[in-house]
Formats: C-alpha cells, sequence, structure tokens
C-alpha cells in the first residue's frame, strides 16, 4: 500500500535544541494513525515540516510521493489543522471559508457542505472571533475537509471540545478512515485514542519510539497479567506460593504475572481464598505510552512525596 504520507529521515535543529533526530514514518489510507509522544518530542515540528512550514536541515517529507509545496491547489490533496486561532476573528466563520475555497478554484457549494458536515451550521454566520475554542477547532476541520482530500492531518483535534463534541470527533476520524483516506492525528488525550486509532507513531526526543497497530502495542503491555479482585489478605502469599508474581493494584485488587487465569482460579480455589473477580488484564494506552516514553520525557513534575 502507497503511503499517504512519508516522513524520512527528517532532522531539524533549532539553536541548541535538536527537535528531529531522524524522523522516519508512514501514514497509510485507510486507518487513523496516532501521533503521540511527550511535550518536546518534535510531533509539532514534524507536523509543520510535512505543510512546508518549516524546513527540515536534512531529510524528506512527501505526501501523495511529493513535497506539499510543490502540490497544486494542496488543499484537494492534503487537509490539515494545526492551530484552530489561525483566523481572521473579524470574518465570519462562512466568510473564512469562502475566502479559502476561492484560493483553490472551489465554489459556495462546498463551503456550505463543510459547514454541515462539522456542524457549523447555527455558527456559521457569526464571527469567528467569539467563538469558543470547541467551534475554532469545527472551523477548522471545516477548512481541513474543503478540498475534499484524500489525506488528514489534524494537531491535538479534541482540544476545547465538549463531551459532545468529542464523541462527534471520534466517529468523524473513524469516518474518514472507512472512506479510505489516511488520517494522521496529534493528542494528548490518551483515552481517545485509545478508542480511535488503528495504528500509532509514538515519539520520543525527537524520534520514533515504536510504530505499531494499537491492538498489538495493548497486547503487548499487557503482558498475560492477571487482575484479581479479593478481600481476602492471604490471596497474595497463597499466588506467590504458586510462583506467581503478585503486586497490589489498589484497594482490594492485585496483578498476578506467571499464571494464567485459569489457574489462578484453580489456586485460589484450592486454598479456599474467595474472590469477586479474575481477568486478563487488559493494559491502557495510557499505561502503555508512559511504559514506552518514560525515558523520553524532558519535563517532569515533582511526585507528591519529592514536593518539600
Amino acid at each position: 500500500m502507497n503511503a499517504a504520507i512519508e516522513v524520512t529521515a527528517l532532522r531539524k535543529r533549532f539553536g541548541p535544541v535538536l527537535a528531529l533526530d531522524q524522523m522516519t514514518f508512514a501514514v497509510t489510507p485507510g486507518r487513523v494513525t496516532g501521533f503521540i509522544g511527550p511535550n518536546g518530542a518534535g510531533k509539532s515540528t514534524t507536523m509543520r515540516v510535512i505543510l512546508g512550514l518549516d524546513a527540515p536541515d536534512r531529510g524528506t517529507a512527501l505526501v501523495g510521493g511529493r513535497p506539499y509545496a510543490s502540490l497544486e491547489r494542496p488543499l484537494t490533496q492534503l487537509g490539515s489543522l494545526l492551530d484552530a486561532a489561525a483566523l481572521q476573528p473579524s470574518r465570519t466563520g462562512r466568510n473564512h471559508l469562502l475566502w479559502l475555497a476561492h484560493s483553490q478554484g472551489l465554489g459556495a457549494r462546498r463551503v456550505a457542505e463543510v459547514i454541515g458536515q462539522a456542524g457549523l451550521e447555527l455558527a456559521a454566520r457569526r464571527r469567528a472571533g467569539g467563538y469558543s475554542l470547541g467551534m475554532r477547532q469545527r472551523l477548522g476541520i471545516a477548512a481541513a475537509m474543503l478540498g475534499d482530500p484524500p489525506t488528514v492531518m489534524f494537531d491535538e483535534p479534541f482540544n476545547g471540545m465538549d463531551p459532545e463534541g468529542i464523541i462527534w470527533m471520534r466517529g468523524f476520524l473513524r469516518s474518514l478512515a472507512r472512506q479510505g483516506r489516511a488520517v494522521l492525528v496529534s493528542s494528548h488525550l490518551m483515552s481517545e485514542l485509545e478508542d480511535t486509532a488503528d495504528h500509532l507513531v509514538i515519539a520520543g526526543r525527537g524520534k520514533v519510539i515504536a510504530d505499531t497497530s494499537t491492538a498489538d502495542l495493548l497486547a503487548k503491555t499487557s503482558g498475560g497479567r492477571v487482575t484479581v479482585r479479593t478481600t481476602a489478605a492471604q490471596a497474595a502469599s497463597v499466588l506467590a506460593s504458586a510462583e506467581a508474581a503478585v503486586a497490589p493494584a489498589g484497594p482490594q485488587t492485585l496483578t498476578v504475572s506467571g499464571l494464567p487465569a485459569a489457574r489462578v482460579v484453580a489456586v485460589l480455589s484450592a486454598s479456599g481464598v474467595t474472590f469477586s473477580e479474575v481477568a486478563a488484564h487488559r493494559a491502557s494506552l495510557e499505561e502503555a505510552y508512559l511504559e514506552l516514553t518514560a525515558g523520553a520525557v524532558d519535563y517532569r513534575a515533582a511526585t507528591a512525596g519529592e514536593v518539600a
């Protein structure tokens, strides 16, 4: 399958800061690719290089096999939202879209279509400067879809969204992938990407740490562990005697490694230890992300115990 976006060995330095260090990955059609990493990982810089807003010191970023700057009518090839505040506040939402559409040879009919697609019908004739952040995000999404592009790229699209907006955004991104489009989305909201992204590119300190399917990453992080819920104080010692590794995971909850769920049930039952639940542990994307990026975080807050 041909890559819709292909990033190869990007290197970019801003003074003493190495923002990108051999950043390499591809975004393919028909799936949502989540682009995640700590602050300073190089995500926004990579997206700016893809759009030709920053020039790399080395490496290439191609859209459909070509540099973005060489594309004719680029909004028909790649739709993007990097900054929801990048608009003229005195223009209405509709006029903002009409101005962009005119630059691409598109008409008012297409503007009406994307206004409806983004749920902006009631706000389209209001000045965009009065929009909430969530409404500006919707306006940015509408602008990105003006050219009906096969590839879209969004930076933190969930920011400022209320619960209804988050649900809409999640479904919208999945629907774009189902249509066969390539979708690249950066977000710090792990819970939203866990339910939305088919594939993940995880970055840290300017390079790719992991490039994997979401399902494979969660399965690997889960690591065959078992969650046990029990009020019995002796449960941990009984399982340890069966050569399991046992760790507390919360009130009346244990995480067990080294024994499958069926064997855990058998060991506890044979010793007369009561339990309310034994289930295979399913790691969250947040858990997997924190494990992978533990050594790639430049700024970390002190824990409660470290605060004087």
